[in-house]
This record gives C-alpha cells, sequence and structure tokens, in this order.
C-alpha cells in the first residue's frame, strides 16, 4: 500500500482561540470517525472518487473544521469536506 506523503504547514494567527472551538471541531471530528469516516476510507464527492486522508483541525477561518472536517484526496488533489459532501463507497 502506497503510503502519501503529507506536508507539514506551519502557520500562525493574532487571535486566542477558546476551547468553545477547539472542543466544537473535536466534537464534529469524533461524529466523523463514529459514522465510519476513517482515515482510508473510499468516499465519493458527487462523482468524484476519493480517499480520507486527515481530518481539519482548523478553528477559524472560512473552511474550518467544525463545517468541513474531513480531508480528502481525489485526482484533483486534497479538499475538505464536511460529511453531508461525501458517500462513502463499498
Amino acid at each position: 500500500m502506497d503510503t502519501p506523503r503529507l506536508d507539514l504547514v506551519q502557520g500562525h494567527r493574532k487571535e486566542n482561540v477558546g476551547q468553545g472551538w477547539r472542543r466544537a471541531v473535536e466534537t464534529v471530528i469524533h461524529a466523523a470517525i463514529d459514522a465510519g469516516f476513517r482515515i482510508g476510507q473510499q468516499v465519493r464527492i458527487g462523482r468524484v472518487r476519493g480517499s480520507i486522508v486527515g481530518y481539519n483541525i482548523g478553528a477559524t477561518g472560512r473552511y474550518s473544521g467544525d463545517r468541513y472536517p474531513l480531508l480528502v484526496d481525489t485526482e484533483f488533489g486534497v479538499t475538505k469536506c464536511s460529511l453531508h459532501e461525501v458517500t462513502a463507497c463499498a
């Protein structure tokens, strides 16, 4: 099995994020895992196939982890997805 190469991107933000936001992200990621969306799971975004390669732990920004908890690798690249945008493949 080929292991995808992941890059670690160091970032920072000026303001502190409260514990409430972190808990919200953590809760949604656990819900995704409990729903069967684990790393390696094959999924579809519409007609595009992909596989889950990680979870979005970002607590701020337009595509934060509480709204888009899944990181899906497709033929077009890695994208952040909500639980409503993906379907598990058999």
